[in-house]
């Protein structure tokens, strides 16, 4: 009975799930075949749905182990950018020419520094009754500091230690934004590429003779910027040097530049103008030693004459092709003077060329003036420095409307060497020929020859 039971139960089974049951299945034997195939159907699709299982554990490992990776990648990313935002607000020191502090936010701080020492001698005729021969000094003794503050502005101050006094060179707040930049403070008026350029810089020991003849300075002033591309433009107003601030000068400045650049070749093209109105009473006086500092003897010299202001008007023009530049500029000063008083029209300029001896050094440019060489083979990296030659005719005119100030034509060769960025020798030869000077030599004769050699060593910060 147990059997049939089963039977009968095994069938239900079969049809239930869908199996065809043979005609013969009142056949015992028939069933049991049957039976065995269904078993074994069975079996097969069980280990097939073992395999399944298998392969979706496989799947699900993968998964897991993708999803653990990226959760690692995730993390080391965060790690990198909390090192990098901790790298961002620790301080930092570079080196240029002197340490420069880097902090947070955007503030830096520089020291900065330069020391110029000259020695040379000058001869005139004996018969000028000057003193003359070796003469010494320091030229520029500085100190000062330089950098930036969040928010674009920037600061600049420096002193100058030379001659046993303390005196303010430079002393400015910037602001800069995009293109434009506001200086307040004491610096540079905008009198020309020679005036603009450092003496760090400069071609010779001295700038050329207008520059100092016309009194150019740093005075206390606010100026703007504006640079874009090849074009600059400069201008601001100005009252004196903090020296004479007790007076009421007070006068304005503006230059343009244009300075494209074909290549290799460096273009300069600029003008310049100046005016400047004295308080009542007020004397100027122009006059120019020749050629180096230390010497006190002026042979030109227009002495004191009264004025109410006076303008000024400069060209100005440069090229620098590899291992050659020129430049040349041109300066006219009128004085106006008080009452009946004639007008006079000063004048000044200098044309130069150098060249370098050492193949691939080439004259610093940036910013409408003249910077820094840099020596393509220095002294300590197995190369010698740079070494550069060069020639200028330096004429300055103090006759006019009366007054005979004298005239100079200047003849001078320099030779100058960069062992590296920041140190440079300087040997200049020049003959001063001056007509209608200041001191007679023998027979009242006003026009001869001063010839003056002057060297100089300079390191700077």
């Amino acid at each position: 009975m147990k059997r049939s039971r089963l039977t009968i139960s095994t069938l239900a089974v079969a049809v239930a799930a869908g199996w065809a049951i043979p005609a013969a299945a009142q056949d015992t034997a028939a069933v049991a075949d049957e039976l065995a195939r269904m078993r074994a159907e069975m079996a097969a699709m069980a280990e097939r749905i073992d395999t399944l299982e298998a392969q979706l554990g496989a799947a699900r490992a993968e998964a897991q182990a993708a999803t653990t990776a990226a959760g690692a990648a995730t993390a080391s990313a965060a790690a990198a950018t909390a090192a990098s935002k901790a790298d961002e607000d620790t301080t930092k020191i570079a080196f240029k020419g002197a340490p420069e502090v880097t902090g947070k936010g955007g503030w830096t701080f520089k020291p900065r520094g330069r020391l110029q020492f000259d020695t040379g001698f000058i001869d005139a005729p004996d018969s000028t009754l000057r003193p003359e021969g070796f003469g010494s000094e320091v030229r520029r003794a500085r100190l000062g500091v330089q950098g930036d503050m969040p928010g674009g502005f920037g600061y600049k101050f420096e002193v100058d230690f030379a001659g046993n006094e303390v005196a303010l060179t430079d002393a400015i707040l910037t602001y800069e934004r995009g293109p434009a930049t506001v200086t307040v403070g004491q610096h540079n008026n905008f009198q020309g590429l020679e005036e603009l350029t450092s003496s760090l810089h400069s071609s010779f020991i001295e700038r050329a003779a207008f520059t100092d003849a016309f009194g150019f300075e740093r005075r206390l002033g606010l100026s703007v910027q504006y640079a874009k591309g090849p074009f600059l433009a400069q201008a601001g107003v100005f009252s004196d040097n903090v020296d004479a601030l007790s007076n009421k000068n007070r006068g304005a400045d503006g230059r343009i530049v244009f300075m494209p650049k074909a290549g290799n070749t460096q273009f300069h093209v600029g003008g310049s103008v100046h005016y400047a109105d004295l308080e009542a009473l007020s004397t100027v006086r122009y006059r120019q030693r020749p050629l180096v500092h230390f010497t006190s003897q002026r042979f030109i010299d227009t002495n004191i004459l009264q004025a109410e202001s006076e303008t000024g008007y400069g060209l100005e023009a440069a090229i620098m092709s590899g291992r050659l530049h020129a430049a040349a500029e041109q300066f006219w000063q009128h004085l106006d003077r008080p009452g009946p008083l004639s007008d006079p029209t000063f004048s000044g300029g200098y044309a130069e060329v150098g060249y370098f001896l050492t193949p691939g050094d080439t004259r610093g440019y940036k910013g409408g003036v003249f910077d820094r060489v840099k020596p393509k083979n220095a002294v300590g990296k197995g190369g010698m420095g740079a070494v550069q030659l060069n020639l200028r005719y330096d004429w300055l005119d103090l006759v006019d409307a009366g007054i005979l100030g004298g005239t100079q034509n200047g003849y001078q060769v320099g030779l100058n060497w960069m062992p590296s960025d920041y140190t440079r020798l300087m040997l200049n030869y020049g003959r001063m020929q001056y007509d209608n000077a200041v001191y007679p030599a023998a027979g009242g004769d006003r026009s001869y020859g001063v010839d003056a050699v002057g060297m100089r060593a300079q390191i700077d910060f």
